[in-house]
């Protein structure tokens, strides 16, 4: 496992809005067929986040930004090397509900972006603001 104490305790993944409430009916939320097929469910810092979008969401309009507390995943969360060598949070097993902090809908802008709310601060790896 990798020290986490350098790490930002808001993270963030991106859901189906159908699986989020399914998620909400159920109390925990398991990851998309991708985080289980993998073994743990995917997240992003707020700096990683537009990326992973563009990447792995590309062109989707139903998508939930979900933001959940590092600090409340405990030993399940582990940040890992992945993409371009940097560290991600990988969650071994479901999320919690009590640990998400805030969701929002995660629009498509005219050019298939998705647009990011203001205050995560996403970036597009290159400084852009989405």
């Amino acid at each position: 496992m990798t020290e986490t104490s350098q790490q930002p305790d808001r993270i963030y993944h991106l859901a189906a809005e159908s699986d989020w409430k399914d998620a909400l009916e159920h109390g925990s939320y398991p990851g998309t067929p991708q985080d289980r097929a993998d073994g743990f469910i995917h997240f992003s810092t707020a700096a990683q986040v537009a990326v992973s979008a563009a990447k792995h969401r590309a062109g989707r309009a139903d998508i939930v930004l979900v933001e959940a507390s590092a600090a409340k995943l405990g030993d399940s969360l582990r940040w890992e090397p992945s993409r371009g060598g940097q560290l991600f949070p990988h969650l071994y097993g479901p999320l919690p509900i009590s640990a998400v902090t805030r969701t929002w809908p995660l629009p498509l802008g005219d050019d298939g972006l998705h647009r990011f709310p203001t205050e995560v601060g996403a970036t597009d790896g290159e400084g852009e603001t989405h």
